[in-house]
């Protein structure tokens, strides 16, 4: 595994972030703790260190298996985890949103399900429609002064919002927005017109999800498996819906062909591409291992052309 500095942290990650969104079965999707543990263990021996998972994740069983796996290893992983959702199925309204009140009570329920004093990185899931960027800077450097978090993140925000968050944090002296997380892949390549130019003019590292488009871009679908597509009622799933879409995933089957490898590692090796750390979210072992072999894909400058006029942004709705 290669490793890469993280923006302007200093920190040393690697190319690939685990996601541990199936860790759990309480959203009755997912994989049992026995086979998050397989998932975690072939992650850390291929070099990985870099782990995301969130407070709404299988309704807080991710953080608590997540938490059990680093111990004895915490100081081995970056770990990073989200609030803004809560951590039942149906949470308070207090717990929820981007308020600091919020904030205070979703990152010590996380400490507690992560058996650790401090977060590495802390993500506020997504923006809510009634807290201020103001609020959101001003509660994260709290935390940070507090000593329970280390770096601030923001997931799911447009460009014009990380950047007003950036500035407001730099003027006010406050913990600088370090990270930013967002769906990319050959099938979402929207981000490469506005969020990506962003994170290289603020110096903010970018954090990738979805780079197989929700499982679409591993061809597993026109194989008849249901996954996400079923799994978590459709969300995060990207659909074979349009001509685009289709030439996309024919190219990305060809390309491994050609390489004699799997198509979810062509997906993945070109979002690593593009100077962002991708999220990988392996609900098996053998998911994970496949993901993980995106690490050793080379793509000519011939094939990323082809991936490139297979899926140009301009059809990315």
């Amino acid at each position: 595994m290669d490793y890469t500095t993280f923006g302007r942290t200093g920190l040393q990650v690697s190319r690939l972030v685990l996601g541990t969104g199936n860790f759990g079965t309480g959203w009755g999707y997912g994989a049992d703790v026995d086979t998050s543990r397989t998932i975690f263990d072939a992650y850390a021996e291929a070099g990985g260190n870099f782990i995301d998972t969130a407070d709404v994740y299988q309704f807080g069983q991710s953080e608590e298996i997540v938490g059990n796996l680093l111990q004895g290893r915490r100081e081995d992983f970056v770990l990073a985890t989200k609030f803004a959702n809560g951590a039942v199925p149906a949470p308070n309204r207090l717990v929820t949103g981007n308020s600091r009140k919020a904030m205070v009570a979703s990152v010590e329920a996380s400490l507690k399900r992560l058996k650790t004093d401090r977060i590495d990185l802390f993500w506020v899931h997504h923006p809510d429609t009634a807290t201020p960027s103001e609020e959101i800077v001003r509660g994260l450097d709290d935390l940070a002064r507090a000593g329970k978090i280390l770096y601030a993140g923001l997931s799911n925000f447009p460009a014009w919002r990380l950047a007003h968050a950036a500035a407001l944090a730099e003027l006010k002296g406050a913990i600088p927005i370090a990270a930013t997380q967002f769906e990319h892949s050959l099938v979402h390549r929207a981000p490469e017109a506005d969020l990506f130019p962003a994170c290289h003019g603020l110096g903010i590292a970018p954090v990738t999800w979805s780079p197989l488009g929700g499982g679409v871009l591993s061809g597993k679908y026109r194989r008849g498996d249901t996954g996400r597509r079923e799994g978590f009622g459709g969300r995060v799933f990207q659909p074979e819906n349009s001509e685009v879409r289709t030439t996309t995933l024919d190219t990305v089957l060809e390309i491994a062909q050609e390489l004699g490898t799997e198509p979810d590692r062509v997906a993945i090796a070109w979002a690593m591409g593009h100077g962002a750390v991708p999220i990988i979210g392996p609900r098996t072992l053998a998911q994970a291992q496949s993901n993980l072999g995106a690490t050793d894909i080379t793509l000519s400058a011939e094939q990323l052309g082809r991936l490139h006029t297979a899926s140009v942004i301009l059809d990315d709705r």
